[in-house]
C-alpha cells in the first residue's frame, strides 16, 4: 500500500470498483459512528436503569457538549481529512504529511482550550444548556468529568478521520470500539457496584475515549502508510490551517448547530413542558432519548458520507468525474435505504424501543412514544441530505457544504422550535422537526440536481479528451 500511495495511479482508491471501495471505507465508517453514538446511549439506558429519569434529565441537558466537542473534532479532523485525501490524489505526499502534523497540533490547542473554559464556567454553561434545580446535582457531576476528557475526546475523533484517508479505515473502527466496549464494561461496574451514579457513567464515557486516542497515536507515530507524525510537520503551516478550517467549516457548522438548536430545545421543553401535565424534566428526559435514537440512525449516514469522503476527495484531485459520480449516487442511495428502515421502526414500535432505556410512569411513556413518531416523522430524508454535504465538503466546495450545514438546523429547525409553541404549546417541538426536515431535503436536491448536471458535462469533457487521445 505504501508504493501505491506514492503514485495516483496506483492508488486503490482511483481504480478499485466503488462498491468494494465503499465497502472498505464506509463500513468501518459507519461502525465507528455508529459506536461513537452508542457512547451516549450505553450511559443513557444504564443511567435509567440506575438513576432514573432525572439522570437521563441530566445527560440531556449535557447533550449540547458532545455536539461542541464534535464540532471542533469535525471542523479539524473532517476538513484535515478532505485536505489531505485532495493532496494524495495529487501525489503531494509531503504536504498530505504536514496537514497531518496540523491536525494533532489544532486538537491539543482547541481541545485543551475548551475543557479549561467549560470547567471555569461549568454551572453558568449547565444553566444556559437547561439545567433545573431538579436535575442541576446530576448536571455537575455529568457535565465536569466530561470536560476534563474532552481533549481525549476531539484527539481520537480528529485522528479517525485522518486514519481513513491514510487507507486504514479499519484502524479507525477499531480504535472507536475499543472503547465502546471498555464503555460497555464500566458502564455497570461503576453505576452498580460501585455506586458512583452519573459520575460513574461519565468516568466510563471518558476512559473509553482516551484508549481510542491513545491507539491511533500509536498508530501514526508508528505505523502510518502514508502519513506519520513528525516534530517538523506539527509547526503550524497558515495555508495548511487556512484550507483544513475552510474545509471542515460545513461539518463544524452542522454540529455547532446541534449544539445551539439543543440548548433552546432543552430550555423550551422545560418551559412549555411546566406549563402542561407533562412536566419540563418529563418533557426533557423524554425528549433526550428520542434525540439519542435520531442520533443512532443519522450516524450510519455521516458514516456513510465520512467513509465516501477520501474516495471522492482523492478521484477529484486525479480528475475522475465518472468515478465521483459512481460514488456519489452509490452512498446516498445505501444511506436512504439505512435511514428509511429506521424511520419505519421508529413509526411502528417506540414503545418496544423505548422499553431499553428502562421502566417508566404512564405519562413519562405516553409522552415518549408520541415524540419519537412526530419528531422523527421526517428523518428519511437525512440519509440523502448528509450525503451530499460530505460530497461538497470532500470536492472541495467549502460554501455550498457549509450553506447545506446551516440549513435543517440553524436556518429552519430553530425558528420551528422558537415559533411554533407559541401557537401550539409543547406540541409544537415535536412538529418542528418533520417540517425542517423535509423542507430542507427539497432544498438539497436542487443544489444535487444542479451538481449531477456539472459532473455530467465534466464526464463529457473527459470522455472526449480520452477519445482525442487515442
Amino acid at each position: 500500500m505504501n508504493e501505491t500511495l506514492q503514485n495516483h495511479q496506483g492508488n486503490p482508491l482511483g481504480f478499485e470498483p466503488i462498491g468494494k471501495l465503499l465497502r472498505m471505507f464506509a463500513l468501518p465508517s459507519v461502525i465507528a459512528m455508529l459506536v461513537n453514538a452508542i457512547y451516549n446511549i450505553v450511559d443513557q439506558i444504564f443511567i435509567g436503569q440506575g438513576v432514573g429519569y432525572l439522570g437521563n434529565a441530566a445527560t440531556t441537558v449535557a447533550f449540547p457538549i458532545v455536539s461542541i466537542i464534535l464540532a471542533l473534532a469535525t471542523l479539524i479532523g473532517a476538513g484535515g481529512s478532505a485536505y489531505a485525501a485532495i493532496k494524495l490524489g495529487e501525489n503531494r505526499q509531503q504536504e498530505a504529511q504536514q496537514t497531518l502534523g496540523n491536525v494533532l497540533t489544532l486538537s491539543l490547542i482547541g481541545g485543551i482550550f475548551l475543557s479549561v473554559i467549560g470547567l471555569l464556567f461549568l454551572k453558568p454553561i449547565l444553566v444556559l444548556f437547561g439545567a433545573t434545580s431538579a436535575n442541576m446535582e446530576y448536571s455537575i457531576q455529568y457535565a465536569s468529568i466530561i470536560f476534563i476528557g474532552l481533549p481525549f475526546n476531539v484527539l481520537g475523533i480528529s485522528l479517525s478521520n485522518m486514519a481513513r484517508t491514510d487507507g486504514s479505515p479499519t484502524l479507525s473502527m477499531y480504535s472507536i470500539v475499543i472503547g465502546a466496549l471498555l464503555n460497555c464494561v464500566l458502564d455497570p461496574l461503576y453505576i452498580f457496584v460501585f455506586h458512583w451514579g452519573v459520575a460513574g457513567a461519565a468516568i466510563a464515557t471518558i476512559s473509553s475515549q482516551i484508549l481510542s486516542a491513545i491507539v491511533l497515536l500509536i498508530y501514526f507515530w508508528k505505523y502510518g502508510k502514508s502519513m506519520r507524525f513528525h516534530k517538523v510537520d506539527m509547526r503550524i503551516q497558515p495555508y495548511i490551517v487556512q484550507r483544513i478550517l475552510s474545509l471542515g467549516i460545513s461539518s463544524c457548522i452542522t454540529q455547532s448547530a446541534q449544539a445551539i438548536m439543543q440548548i433552546i430545545m432543552n430550555n423550551t421543553l422545560v418551559h412549555y413542558g411546566d406549563l402542561c401535565s407533562v412536566t419540563g424534566d418529563v418533557a426533557l428526559s423524554a425528549m433526550g432519548i428520542v434525540l439519542k435514537i435520531s442520533m443512532i440512525i443519522v450516524a450510519v449516514c455521516i458514516g456513510i458520507g465520512v467513509g465516501s469522503q477520501p474516495i471522492m476527495g482523492f478521484n477529484r484531485g486525479a480528475n475522475k468525474p465518472k468515478r465521483i459520480k459512481q460514488t456519489y449516487t452509490t452512498a446516498v442511495t445505501i444511506a436512504t435505504l439505512v435511514v428509511t428502515l429506521g424511520w419505519i421502526l421508529c413509526e411502528t414500535i417506540p414503545d418496544v424501543i423505548l422499553k431499553l432505556f428502562g421502566e417508566a410512569d404512564a405519562n413519562f411513556t405516553a409522552f415518549a412514544i408520541k415524540s419519537m413518531r412526530i419528531y422523527l416523522f421526517g428523518i428519511f430524508s437525512s440519509g440523502f441530505q448528509i450525503v451530499t454535504t460530505n460530497y461538497f465538503q470532500a470536492t472541495g466546495q467549502p460554501l455550498k457544504a457549509s450553506i447545506l450545514s446551516t440549513l435543517r438546523q440553524l436556518i429552519l429547525l430553530i425558528p420551528l422550535i422558537i415559533i411554533l409553541p407559541m401557537f401550539f404549546g409543547l406540541d409544537g417541538i415535536l412538529y418542528a422537526g418533520p417540517l425542517a426536515d423535509i423542507s430542507s431535503g427539497i432544498i438539497v436536491l436542487c443544489f444535487a440536481a444542479h451538481e449531477i448536471k456539472k459532473l455530467n458535462e465534466w464526464i463529457g469533457e473527459s470522455n472526449k479528451e480520452a477519445l482525442s487521445v487515442s
